[in-house]
């Protein structure tokens, strides 16, 4: 299938240089940019009237076969610098726009003004997947920008992973699979629309939580060559130039040559920020978890009273969100530790522990020296 697709894209080339190198007496059926050159048009199908679709090929975001995730041209591949942890799930990103119209920087930590007719995919599969050790997609979310705003829509892929299936209403799938040499499973959860609100919102309403500034900063490997991410979206005419040269930046966690701080800051930024800042689901805590605001290690609940009793969960009462030192009287440090339902964070997103996290959290704070009076 690859021999075949390389055979067709060479073809449509050979095909496009003998109709300019002809030429015509009418040219004007070639569109062209100002510097001359063809504009290519995406070919994907999209009418913001009939969106979402019942099915995930008839937008034609992919070539081939659909479960090669290879996007046609205008569906941009993007990654976050620190990613939100899903039960050990990969991901795949793209997002795709409308011609002649752009998003637009708002601040480092905010995500972008989407323009009506944007379009965020983001693809959830698992590699080694037993007992074939294949490559599994479980399900693709699209968020949709409308006129009147963002809607979900949740695609369920099938077994043979030939198409995938429009499903509000969410499921589960029980998955087994090798992670770093070792086996695990899970009873993945399928969220229904209800559920992604409840971290994809702000004062209520719907919202993208990941393409921000601070957050794609970053160099990406392109089918074309690597490039900043910022840079490319602005090329492809996704991006107002309106950008500052200088973005304050999250760090990758897993990055060891990074400060703990700065590790630590970053994956709560990407994991929890969406619930705990203003407007979120969880606004009425104390804790503010967006990237800038943890600067002040008290937004993160160092040295803070818990403002809930979990002491029936533990059989003690821990004294603080995180108290320096002290991972038993450290909520936060218990809550992230735990599958307790009453009790995890995130609440949702997560049915096992994010284990390197864990050790990383727990590191931190038996470094960190602040007394607590």
């Amino acid at each position: 299938m690859k021999i075949e697709r390389y055979l067709k894209n060479y073809f449509s080339l050979f095909a496009f240089l003998i109709l300019v190198s002809c030429g015509s007496d009418d040219e004007s059926y070639i569109p062209q940019d100002d510097d001359g050159g063809p504009i290519l048009e995406s070919p994907v199908n999209f009418n913001i009237d009939e969106v979402p679709y019942q099915t995930l090929s008839e937008y034609n975001f992919y070539e081939d076969d659909l479960d090669d995730l290879i996007p046609v041209y205008g569906v941009l591949p993007y990654e976050p610098i620190t990613q939100l942890f899903t039960d050990y799930a990969k991901k795949s990103r793209f997002v795709w726009m409308p011609k002649e119209v752009q998003a637009e920087y708002v601040g480092d930590g905010n995500i972008f003004n989407f323009p009506t007719g944007a379009v965020l995919i983001k693809n959830f599969y698992y590699n080694n997947v037993l007992p074939g050790n294949s490559k599994k997609i479980i399900e693709t979310r699209l968020m949709i920008k409308k006129a009147d705003g963002w809607i979900f829509a949740n695609y369920v892929w099938n077994e043979s992973q030939t198409e995938a299936t429009l499903d509000p209403n969410g499921s589960f799938v029980n998955i087994e699979w090798l992670e770093n040499g070792q086996n695990k499973s899970v009873v993945y959860r399928i969220p229904s629309n209800e559920e992604c609100l409840m971290c994809h919102k702000n004062y209520g309403s719907p919202i993208p939580i990941g393409p921000k500034p601070q957050n794609i900063n970053s160099i990406f490997n392109y089918a074309d060559g690597a490039e900043n991410q910022l840079n490319k979206w602005k090329e492809m005419g996704y991006l107002m130039s309106n950008y500052p040269s200088s973005i304050n930046t999250v760090v990758n966690w897993n990055d060891q040559s990074k400060t703990t701080e700065e590790r630590v800051r970053s994956y709560v930024d990407a994991n929890c920020s969406h619930c705990h800042s203003s407007g979120g689901h969880c606004d009425y805590r104390s804790l503010d978890l967006t990237f800038l605001a943890t600067t002040d290690l008290l937004n993160m609940g160092v040295c803070d009273n818990p403002q809930e009793d979990i002491s029936e969960y533990l059989g003690y009462v821990p004294t603080h969100i995180i108290k320096p030192g002290d991972l038993l009287n450290s909520t936060f440090y218990i809550r992230v530790n735990t599958n307790e339902e009453a009790i995890k964070m995130p609440m949702t997103g997560r049915s096992l522990v994010h284990e390197e996290f864990v050790s990383l959290l727990g590191n931190w704070i038996n470094n960190l020296t602040e007394p607590c009076d």
